[in-house]
């Protein structure tokens, strides 16, 4: 529900609810899963909900950043395409756990730093970082992520049959 919400107001320049909006996400997605594993309710499932929840809440930000021309629409193309990848290859959809790696998590992390650098410079009616800046952050993570999913792909046609 925050994702349409938060591309929204980024879209129409309305940096305070887009502010709110972000840190209500960031901070909902650092507590929902040590609620699930404190109350031993972490499943593969759970799992595959909170990255998608986090997919579309990135993509749908990061988009409306294109859409102000502020960085690539590649990354938020490149961010829906990974994890598309990302679940297809580690078969989440037939109750497997997710199999993320090390440069897959820190891009996702990269994503949500991205995207709150313009919202919380707007929001807080800040200068700075200026949007070169963020256009640069931006094109580095299109490299990364297209590194990520060439590297998934080699590993998946090394993978046996029986994957």
């Amino acid at each position: 529900m925050a994702a349409p919400l938060l591309a929204l107001a980024i879209w129409e320049g309305r940096a305070g609810l887009a502010h709110a909006l972000f840190w209500l996400a960031v901070g909902t997605d650092l507590l929902d899963g040590r609620v699930a594993r404190r109350y031993g309710e972490a499943t593969p499932f759970g799992g595959l909900l909170d990255h998608a929840t986090d997919a579309t809440f990135v993509s749908a930000g990061l988009l409306a950043v294109a859409w102000s021309g502020e960085i690539s629409i590649w990354l938020p193309v490149l961010v829906v395409a990974s994890f598309v990848q990302y679940t297809l290859d580690s078969r989440a959809l037939v109750g497997r756990p997710l199999r993320a790696s090390m440069l897959g998590r820190w891009n996702g992390i990269a994503y949500f730093v991205l995207l709150g650098i313009p919202v919380i410079r707007d929001g807080l009616g800040l200068g700075w970082p200026p949007a070169s800046w963020v256009a640069a952050i931006g094109w580095a993570l299109v490299l990364t992520t297209l590194v990520s999913m060439t590297d998934r792909i080699l590993a998946f046609r090394r993978t046996p049959i029986s994957r």
